[in-house]
């Protein structure tokens, strides 16, 4: 059992498409990150998801931030607007305004959060429990592509993983099969994570890169970071050791 490197973020995203929040601890349970994707964007004309990668209309969708409250209430914020809480009258016409047309942010079926009883959308995949993605794999996708920006937030990882490069490689894709323990987690690896169009749109301070999904198709088969199942749940922080069995 090797130790390979140290959780360097951790990461979840409470409502899909928009962005992420970066924590210094996170609950992991059988099925993923604690308050990860449990809400969808809709157009409000036709309850159509979100599909960032798809459909020009939806390429500013990451610019929105999502997180949770202390009370695990969801609260997003267009750029340069303040945080509102969501589902509700104020955000859906924050994000209207913002996107150019009738949007609104519901929780996924099966998700049920404290006082709220009105629609919920359906989830257009099914979410991997857990999406580990290495600093070694950014740093490869850099040296094949030096002039774009492999920002992690492109990849939408759970853990980020910091470890040494490894010269001509993608380390993790060569982990599937393996078992990682990362602090008291225990996870299967099990599939290379097959990359879209959602990793070339801009965000904040990343620009649109084409190069970025064409480098990974070229190098990688569409790939970067590994896609795991929780074998043993519990909470992590960042700097948690990583070994690799």
């Amino acid at each position: 059992m090797a130790d390979i490197g140290h959780v360097a973020e951790l990461w979840r995203y409470p409502a899909s498409s928009l962005g992420g929040e970066m924590l210094p601890a996170l609950d992991f349970g059988l099925d993923g990150a604690d308050g990860d994707r449990c809400y969808g964007l809709i157009d409000t004309s036709d309850g159509e998801i979100a599909r960032p990668d798809r459909l020009p209309k939806w390429r500013k969708a990451p610019r929105i931030a999502a997180r949770l409250d202390q009370t695990r209430r969801l609260e997003v914020m267009t750029p340069g607007g303040e945080w509102l809480a969501a589902p509700g009258a104020d955000s859906q016409r924050a994000v209207s305004d913002y996107l150019g047309f009738g949007a609104a942010i519901l929780p996924f079926e099966g998700e049920n959060p404290a006082g709220y009883d009105g629609p919920h959308t359906r989830a257009r995949y099914e979410k991997a429990p857990v999406h580990l993605l290495t600093t070694a794999s950014l740093a490869r996708l850099k040296a094949l592509h030096p002039d774009g920006v492999p920002d992690r937030r492109r990849f939408r990882p759970s853990i980020l993983i910091e470890t040494p490069e490894v010269e001509g490689h993608f380390p993790e894709t060569e982990w599937i099969g393996r078992r990682l323990s990362i602090g008291d987690l225990e996870l299967s690896i099990v599939e290379p994570c097959r990359r879209c169009g959602f990793t070339i749109i801009s965000q904040e301070g990343v620009p649109d890169d084409p190069g970025i999904l064409r480098t990974l198709v070229r190098h990688n088969a569409h790939n970067i970071g590994v896609y795991c199942r929780v074998e043993k749940p519990a909470r992590l922080r960042a700097g948690d050791a990583i070994r690799l069995h």
